[in-house]
């Protein structure tokens, strides 16, 4: 199916400037498609099939924009916050023009794999809770980790609302006053992971995600950087083992 649009909003849309400006670029010959010099910003341009070169530069024209971020401790993962930094004052200004939001949250002191995009089918998908999305951390825990905790949370735990969690499947990495664990939980609430140990009278002192259904955090992020998902990582946010 042919996609047609009016020029100036595909390259607004793109970061390349405002309406108004884009109307001056068009007068000024900045503007070819398909060869030609197009005048009038209100010509309808087909993005898949037609060739748009701005100031002799190729367009690439892309509707959504998928991202991973290696979260920083200290970032809400938010559009806005009155307070405190938010995880899109990570994203240079090229990707911010797309609008993406976060794809679900980390607390404020949780490190690790996010994704952002503005695809907002996708965000709900993964944020069903119909769905279970597995979602894998490594976590610092103060106090022993036991095989006793590792059933408990392969049974399910009560939270303190009541409210009792999906089975999860905890591996200790490190049984000591300060234990090391990796946790794999299927549903999303609030706090989950520091309340299912609170459950089992343990405390959370340090967590990052490492992955989204088969989506792993990329190991060359440094913490704060981020880098365009391919397509076939863009699957793997849904996909379960």
């Amino acid at each position: 199916m042919s996609k047609k649009q009016r020029i100036d909003k595909i390259l607004s849309n793109l970061g390349y400037g405002s309406r108004s400006e884009l109307k001056k670029f068009c007068k000024n010959g900045l503007v070819k498609v398909n060869g030609k010099v197009i005048n009038n910003p209100g010509v309808q341009v087909d993005v898949e099939n037609d060739e748009i070169i701005f100031d002799g530069e190729k367009v690439t024209y892309k509707e959504f924009i998928y991202l991973m971020l290696n979260k920083p401790d200290g970032y809400i993962s938010a559009t806005f916050d009155k307070r405190d930094p938010i995880v899109l004052d990570l994203i240079d200004k090229e990707d911010l023009v797309f609008e993406p939001f976060p794809v679900g949250r980390l607390d404020k002191d949780t490190e690790g794999l996010l994704v952002l995009t503005n695809d907002g089918q996708l965000a709900h998908r993964v944020l069903s809770p119909k769905k279970h999305v597995p979602k894998t951390y490594y976590a610092k825990i103060e106090g022993i980790v036991t095989e006793e905790d590792i059933k408990a949370f392969a049974e399910g735990v009560t939270l303190d609302d009541g409210y009792e969690t999906m089975p999860a499947e905890l591996i200790i990495l490190k049984s000591d006053e300060i234990s090391e664990i990796e946790l794999t939980i299927h549903e999303g609430k609030f706090h989950q992971v520091k309340r299912m140990f609170e459950s089992v009278d343990k405390k959370v002192i340090y967590l990052k995600r490492l992955s989204m259904g088969k989506l792993k955090l990329d190991e060359n992020l440094e913490l704060g950087e981020y880098r365009e998902l391919t397509d076939e990582e863009v699957k793997m946010i849904e996909e379960r083992d």
